[in-house]
């Protein structure tokens, strides 16, 4: 018998002992995590800004919509960065979000039982496949069957078409911002679809086989019952694929192209990001407008992720108030 367990002159069990500093001290390190959390969101802030301020002192918030980049003349804006950014990974989840929504789906209400787990190993797997393989891959083998098998087709079924014709344009080589977003895709497909998956195994069976009873189809069982019962889950899941895709850099970087210019709006085009240029020219630039300008970069690409945050609050916000309509 443990000594704090001992038995009073009574004969009934003592109440255990405890340390009186020991609830203060667990309240205590929960706060300083917490704390802790926000010090060191607001040192990368402060450490941003502060690096970044020759170049907010030069351009000010035109460097937002300035497309130049000119090293040798010390011009800079990032306009084309950004616009690379947003551009492929709306693409990313674009073609993400359906196919991750049908691997879900299939794992929990559709696949056999001796298929699901090694399926759904499969796809966790490919998360931890690590960007650069992604990015070579890209590259090598995907990139020049990206040119001849989708490219080509249809930069042929869309020319003359207004707007469409000029989004499809230009010499098919396989890289640019299409390739970058279709990389992209591939590699936040596992982590949307394994939250999808864990979110929709979470609803009740009692729910589902009471719609099934009431003549429900799958697809009604899944839009009217898995989806409202699920959908903070599965937003989190989106924006979980959307901050991988926004910060991911080597993948990007070997099929982007690395051109800062936007003449044109065609997908074909080699185009540049915000953290395809961090790689490639952080280590080179010089201490001045540079550096500075690079910095920003980082100071926006931090921005944007904050919006998509806060987006994705006020998303799950109206959600939450339609319940129960």
């Amino acid at each position: 018998m443990k000594p704090s367990e001992r038995t009073s002159g009574s004969g009934g069990p003592r109440a255990p002992v405890r340390a009186p500093w020991a609830d203060p001290l667990f309240a205590f390190l929960a706060q300083a995590a917490a704390w802790l959390t926000l010090a060191l969101l607001a040192g990368i802030i402060v450490s941003l800004v502060i690096g970044a301020m020759p170049a907010i002192r030069e351009y000010g918030l035109s460097f937002l919509w300035r497309a130049e980049w000119n090293p040798p003349e010390d011009k800079y804006g990032g306009l084309v960065m950004i616009y690379g950014t947003l551009m492929t990974s709306f693409i990313a989840l674009l073609i993400a979000v359906p196919v991750s929504f049908g691997i879900a789906l299939f794992l929990t209400e559709l696949s056999p039982k001796w298929l699901k787990q090694p399926l759904g190993t499969a796809i966790e797997l490919l998360a931890a496949v690590p960007s650069i393989v992604y990015g070579m891959w890209g590259l090598l083998v995907f990139g020049p069957l990206l040119a001849e098998y989708v490219q080509a087709p249809l930069m042929t079924a869309f020319r003359g078409v207004p707007f469409f014709g000029e989004l499809f344009s230009g010499p098919p080589v396989g890289i640019g911002l299409l390739s970058a977003g279709i990389i992209l895709a591939i590699m936040i497909i596992p982590f949307i679809a394994s939250v999808m998956r864990d979110v929709f195994e979470v609803t009740p069976p009692m729910l589902k086989e009471s719609a099934y009873g009431l003549g429900s189809t799958t697809w009604e069982v899944v839009y009217k019952v898995v989806l409202p019962y699920t959908k903070a889950g599965v937003v989190g899941g989106i924006m979980l694929g959307l901050g991988r895709a926004l910060g991911e850099t080597m993948a990007v970087t070997f099929v982007i192209g690395n051109m800062n210019q936007l003449s044109s709006l065609s997908l074909f085009e080699a185009a540049n990001s915000i953290t395809s240029a961090l790689a490639n020219e952080f280590a080179e630039a010089g201490e001045g407008l540079h550096q500075a300008s690079l910095i920003y970069l980082g100071l926006v690409l931090f921005f944007i992720t904050f919006v998509v945050l806060a987006l994705s609050k006020v998303l799950l916000a109206q959600l939450k108030k339609g319940e129960g309509r």
